[in-house]
């Protein structure tokens, strides 16, 4: 996992199999990132190869902290698998899935 800030936005960059192991390491990341007021938060999928219900419980937190703070959210993922298991839960409506880290940056308006 990586979180870094590029463009105003903060990046948190989830990697391998996203279980209830790696969840509950990933939590304390996303609830620093979604702490502040009116975040700008990016959740970058792209390295994640498997992602179970508590996967999905972590992005729905997410998303519920950072509009809660009045920010926005952006999810990147490009994998077919995953975005089948988004599609099926209904969240691909949710978070909008864009397939590249650019796209989602640009989506906030991102300064570069």
């Amino acid at each position: 996992m990586a979180t870094y800030r590029t463009g105003g936005c903060t990046v948190v960059e989830l990697r391998g199999e996203m279980d209830i192991a790696a969840a509950l390491d990933a939590a304390p990341h996303l609830d620093r990132a979604t702490a502040t007021a009116e975040p700008r938060l990016v959740i970058d999928l792209s390295p994640v190869t498997f992602l179970d219900a508590s996967g999905l419980s972590l992005l729905c937190r997410a998303h519920r902290r950072v509009h809660a703070q009045g920010g926005r959210l952006a999810v990147v993922c490009d994998r077919p698998g995953l975005l089948r298991i988004l599609g099926i839960t209904g969240l691909d409506h949710r978070f909008r899935p864009v397939p590249t880290l650019a796209e989602a940056l640009r989506r906030h308006g991102a300064r570069t």
